[in-house]
């Protein structure tokens, strides 16, 4: 029986082989349907959706401490609602195994609920009126 592609290591690529062909990359997308390769065929990449901001740049940072941790980092665009990565292994210029394990654990990533501890805290509430701002840059005494 096969390891399911986020259950086996992320090995760094050290270079001196060749990027996986189309036809070797297509039995991975199997196990993470929604990624998309690119025109090149050198980048995997998927467009992940979220409710506000701050729940985007959760996953931006969830995604950064799992890249961190396996030393595989992808490129990470993030937007109001929604953050897009891309994956790719510059030493080889192009895919290899590793970049389909991180995908299918950023995928894992996205399927559960994310810890709190990777929300951005949030800033104090702005003032409404006049008064408040005023009461706001009042320094007690």
């Amino acid at each position: 029986m096969m390891v399911a592609l986020a259950q086996r290591p992320c090995i760094p690529c050290r270079g001196g082989m060749d990027p996986l062909t189309r036809e070797q990359c297509a039995p991975y997308f199997a196990e993470v349907p929604n990624w998309q390769m690119d025109a090149t065929g050198r980048r995997i990449s998927r467009r992940f959706l979220f409710p506000d901001y701050r729940s985007a740049l959760a996953f931006v940072n969830a995604v950064s401490a799992l890249a961190e941790e396996t030393w595989h980092h992808p490129e990470l665009i993030l937007g109001w609602g929604f953050c897009e990565v891309s994956l790719t292994t510059r030493k080889i210029g192009g895919l290899h195994e590793s970049d389909f394990v991180m995908a299918a654990r950023i995928d894992a990533l996205a399927e559960t609920p994310l810890d709190t501890a990777w929300l951005p805290p949030l800033p104090p509430p702005r003032c409404t009126s006049r008064s408040e701002a005023a009461n706001a840059r009042t320094v007690p005494g």
